[in-house]
C-alpha cells in the first residue's frame, strides 16, 4: 500500500472499518494516521491512534483480543480503509464480539468451524475427538473421510432426513479436518473453484 495515496484528514487521522476476515461480520471502526498504520503493517497486529487519549494505540495490548491483519484495502476515495483482520477474542472493550453488539458468526459458519478445529490441531493437549485424530495421523483421517462418505451415500438411498443430512455433517467435519491435518484450508479449495469457475 502506497502510503502516499492516502487522504487523511486535517488532523492527520483515516477511518478504519475493522472486519472480520472469515465472517466478514464488522467488528468496529476506528481511527489511524500514519505512525499507526505503519506498526499494524509492520507487526501483523491492528493498531490505532486513540483520539480521546491523543497516542497510539494497540488493539489488544491489555486485554489480549488482538486483530490479527490479514490484508488491507482502500476504498475508492482513498479517504477509508478497510482492514481484515482475525480477531483474538471479543472486539468490543464491553466483551461483545464487536462494537455493535452483534454475533460475530456468519453464514460462512464453515470458517468459523475451521478456525475452531486448527486452534484443536495446534494445541495437541486439548483433550478433544479432533486433536486425537490428527495426532492419529493422515492416514487415520483419510480414512474416517472415506467411512463418513460411505454412510453418505447409504442414507442418500433412503428417504430418512435427519440421518441424511448427520451423515452430510459428519462427513463436512471430517472433510474440514483432513484439511488441516494436510496443512490446507477452505479458502485453498475455495479458490480453486473460483479457478473453474469462470
Amino acid at each position: 500500500m502506497q502510503l502516499e495515496n492516502l487522504k487523511f484528514d486535517e488532523k492527520g487521522l483515516i477511518p478504519a472499518i475493522i472486519q472480520d476476515v472469515n465472517t466478514r461480520v464488522v467488528l468496529m471502526l476506528g481511527y489511524m494516521n500514519e505512525a499507526s498504520l505503519k506498526q499494524t503493517l509492520e507487526s501483523g497486529k491492528v493498531c490505532f491512534f486513540s483520539r480521546s487519549r491523543q497516542k497510539l494505540w494497540l488493539k489488544g495490548e491489555e486485554s489480549g483480543n488482538y486483530l490479527l491483519l490479514k490484508d488491507i484495502k482502500l476504498d475508492c476515495d482513498q479517504d477509508a480503509l478497510l482492514v481484515k483482520a482475525e480477531p483474538v477474542g471479543p472486539t468490543c472493550h464491553t466483551g461483545d464480539d464487536t462494537c455493535w453488539k452483534e454475533e460475530n458468526s456468519e453464514a460462512d459458519f464453515l470458517f468459523t468451524l475451521q478456525g475452531f478445529l486448527q486452534k484443536r490441531k495446534n494445541d495437541p493437549i486439548e483433550e478433544s475427538y479432533t486433536a486425537r485424530l490428527i495426532a492419529a495421523g493422515i492416514n487415520k483421517v483419510a480414512q474416517k473421510v472415506g467411512e463418513e462418505a460411505v454412510e453418505l451415500v447409504i442414507e442418500a438411498k433412503d428417504d430418512n432426513e435427519e440421518l441424511f443430512l448427520n451423515e452430510a455433517a459428519d462427513l463436512m467435519y471430517h472433510y474440514l479436518v483432513l484439511l488441516i491435518a494436510k496443512g490446507y484450508s477452505l479458502e485453498d479449495v475455495v479458490a480453486i473453484l473460483k479457478e473453474r469457475h469462470k
